[in-house]
């Protein structure tokens, strides 16, 4: 199996799916050090963006200049996607990817993300804006269309293919299905069958046999990881290997785990300052805690101090919380 973008090649075939709040870079940095084929920023609102003129925190966010990273833009209006285009490439951006399978509330109130699966004219235009934009690859990712009865991914695939778009990545949902359920890989062959550019496929795939289920089922040409990357950055260069792609991971454990998981708390502080790195910081500790089987008592103890200092010094006891519970 191999993936190639325009004249880059993405290997492994195994991406990391942008995930709002969970894939910054701190976290993108950690997945790469195992192994990815390609990461993905959180989503970005092109007009906010553009009007806001970003921080130096945001633009280091975006991964501006690193080569196995593409930046994902979000919007309604193609004025502003393109304006936006144009902005992150000319920062260094490698590949731009365009949202149009968010399923949150808030995206969708606002027209965009999957919303514009409703709409597939204006999603063109869109996707033309941005490809007429720009000289960088442009990829697209959708969901299988907006319910039930509009399973028009394979049609705008067609479509976008033949306005530049040189990859799509395929959740195997519907919007109005969120992620209930069960993704439905079978779907996602419609699209590789009306496309000649690369397909992925995304939902559900946690580990090398659900990759391959995909693989099987859709006929894609790489896979997509987002939620069973939480608390395992380890797991996309464990399922490129396990489908003959590299070399095994090192999976820490014991010390080294929790020298991993200390030094992706610390990342965090830093590059968010101390108050919001906390916030960001809970959630990952605690995917972490689930994995290692950490007790209730001091779960909370971890999850609650705005002590850095105590945090390090209670981490090395949380796996033996489940050494103590076997």
């Amino acid at each position: 199996m191999s993936l190639t973008l325009d004249d880059r090649q993405i290997n492994p075939p195994v991406l990391l799916a942008p995930l709002a709040g969970i894939t910054d870079l701190p976290f993108r940095d950690l997945v790469t050090s195992f192994g990815a084929g390609l990461v993905v920023s959180e989503m970005v609102a092109s007009q906010e963006m553009v009007e806001a003129r970003q921080s130096v925190r945001d633009r280091a966010e975006l991964g501006f200049g690193v080569e196995n990273t593409s930046v994902q833009l979000a919007g309604r209006d193609p004025r502003w996607m393109a304006e936006a285009a144009r902005m992150v490439a000319a920062n260094g951006a490698r590949v731009i990817d365009i949202n149009m399978g968010c399923p949150a509330k808030k995206v969708v109130g606002g027209l965009s993300g999957s919303a514009l699966m409703r709409d597939p004219d204006h999603a063109l235009r869109l996707i033309e804006a941005v490809a007429d934009a720009v000289d960088v690859p442009v990829t697209l990712k959708t969901r299988l269309g907006w319910d039930e009865g509009s399973l028009n991914a394979a049609d705008l695939a067609r479509r976008a293919e033949g306005a530049g778009v040189r990859m799509v990545v395929i959740h195997g949902r519907t919007r109005c299905q969120f992620y209930k359920g069960r993704a439905d890989w079978a779907q996602i062959r419609a699209v590789r069958d009306a496309v000649s550019i690369p397909v992925i496929a995304n939902g559900d795939i946690v580990d090398a046999d659900s990759a391959r289920r995909a693989l099987a089922l859709s006929g894609a040409d790489g896979v997509m990881v987002g939620r069973g990357a939480q608390g395992r950055p380890w797991i996309l260069a464990q399922i490129a290997h396990d489908l003959g792609h590299g070399p095994a991971p090192d999976i820490p454990e014991g010390g080294e785990l929790i020298d991993m998981i200390s030094n992706h708390y610390e990342a965090m502080l830093t590059f968010y300052g101390h108050d919001l790195g906390l916030r960001v910081a809970r959630k990952h500790l605690g995917w972490y805690m689930d994995g290692m089987g950490t007790g209730t008592a001091l779960r909370r103890r971890i999850l609650t101090s705005r002590d850095p200092a105590e945090v390090l010094r209670l981490l090395p006891e949380a796996p033996e919380q489940e050494r103590c519970a076997a």
